[in-house]
């Protein structure tokens, strides 16, 4: 798998967070099948296991690669299996990494593989983060079923929670490059898949738009107790991990929300206190903080604007004035190399603070799908520029 102009560029992508605490956190003998849309043409394939947020070291005892026929099928004749280091096994310390050794498997722009991981013991069910959209599903299954198509009906069932898969890399040519989409739930739920189905239907055959967000995550602060510490890690943590992405050469920030609406004074909640509600400028400065360290990287970096609120649970008028203060600053700045307005794109034009008809899911805080599919097509003004 050698050749002039060739490399390796990551076609697809997800943020590793930790996962939710619960009473059974471990997990045995099952298999987790993800079907994967690539999106670059390559000739071989390595993946990145990761267990970033894990306490302790997990064994994975298999992962296979197939082409995948739909749901949790796949073609059992084109299974291949990755090694690391020349093994089928890959024992990964607590808040480490796993690369794989290349495997020989040619790869074309928006086709569907299916990835399959095999966890033979009992394995710390704590790197993994939820991620939803039309191209963000997957599978699990009691024994070992990473040959299995489909999985068997009785000992399975769907899944949105993406476990230790990481990163996908395909050897492709030399053009190729990606663009990560960082943030949290707005940014886990569904915008970035229709990003990706419009950047494949617009015919852009160099570009791979990968995700890497997780619910609940704030710019500044981190909660660290289990009642809520599945709401993630603080950027200055995050960001310099989810952005280490091989042939990656531009972000898109979308993030800061959580870091206005969760502080609530601990007379409400002892784990929302007063003193993590930020001022414009801490924000502000963690938002350059992001670009300073993605222009250390390589990355050129578009800065989304922040949401409509108006109507969520914790909504007050410093709320958003303390938003649109953030938003004016992403607007009229020269730090970054552009924004993407994607408050302006989903607003009620006679009523900013609040989302247009139809795209509310309901809360007043995350679109609805119809919302998600508009902030796609706002994040493709990026190839215009």
């Amino acid at each position: 798998m050698t050749g002039e102009n060739k490399k390796w560029v990551t076609a697809w992508g997800n943020a590793v967070s930790a996962a939710k605490r619960r009473p059974a956190s471990y997990a045995k003998n099952i298999t987790l099948r993800y079907p994967i849309k690539m999106m670059l043409d390559g000739e071989g394939l390595r993946i990145t296991l990761d267990n970033f947020c894990g306490t302790e070291a997990v064994t994975i005892a298999s992962v296979k690669a197939a082409r995948s026929l739909g749901e949790d099928r796949i073609d059992a004749a084109t299974i291949k299996t990755f090694t690391f280091g020349g093994k089928e096994s890959v024992t990964i310390p607590a808040g480490e990494k796993a690369v794989s050794d290349p495997v020989e498997f040619s790869v074309s722009r928006g086709e569907e593989l299916a990835i399959s991981i095999y966890l033979a013991d009992y394995t710390e069910m704590r790197s993994g983060v939820i991620i939803t959209g039309p191209l963000s599903r997957g599978y699990f299954g009691i024994g070992d079923q990473t040959e299995n198509s489909p999985f068997d009906m009785d000992t399975s069932k769907a899944t949105s929670c993406f476990y230790f898969l990481s990163d996908i890399e395909v050897l492709t040519t030399e053009e190729k490059r990606t663009v990560i989409c960082y943030g949290d739930s707005i940014t886990a739920q569904a915008w970035p898949d229709f990003f990706m189905e419009k950047v494949l239907e617009a015919g852009i055959t160099d570009t791979a738009v990968i995700r890497k967000a997780a619910s609940g995550t704030r710019i500044l602060r981190q909660y660290d107790n289990i009642t809520y510490d599945s709401y993630g890690l603080k950027g200055e943590t995050r960001f310099p991990h989810e952005t280490d992405v091989t042939g990656a050469d531009t972000v898109i920030i979308q993030h800061g929300i959580n870091d206005i609406i969760h502080p609530v004074g601990e007379e409400v909640n002892k784990f929302r206190p007063w003193s993590d509600l930020p001022t414009a400028e801490e924000m502000i400065d963690g938002l350059r903080w992001y670009i300073k360290l993605a222009r250390e990287k390589g990355l050129k970096v578009y800065l989304g604007t922040l949401l409509p609120i108006k109507g969520w649970r914790t909504y007050e008028d410093f709320r958003e004035v303390l938003k649109n203060e953030v938003n004016e600053w992403i607007r009229t700045t020269d730090e970054a190399d552009g924004f993407i307005d994607f408050d302006k794109a989903v607003c009620d034009p006679d009523d900013p603070k609040a989302f247009a008809e139809g795209y509310d899911s309901g809360d007043h805080l995350h679109p609805s799908l119809k919302a998600y599919e508009r902030m796609a097509e706002e994040a493709m003004k990026i190839f215009k520029e």
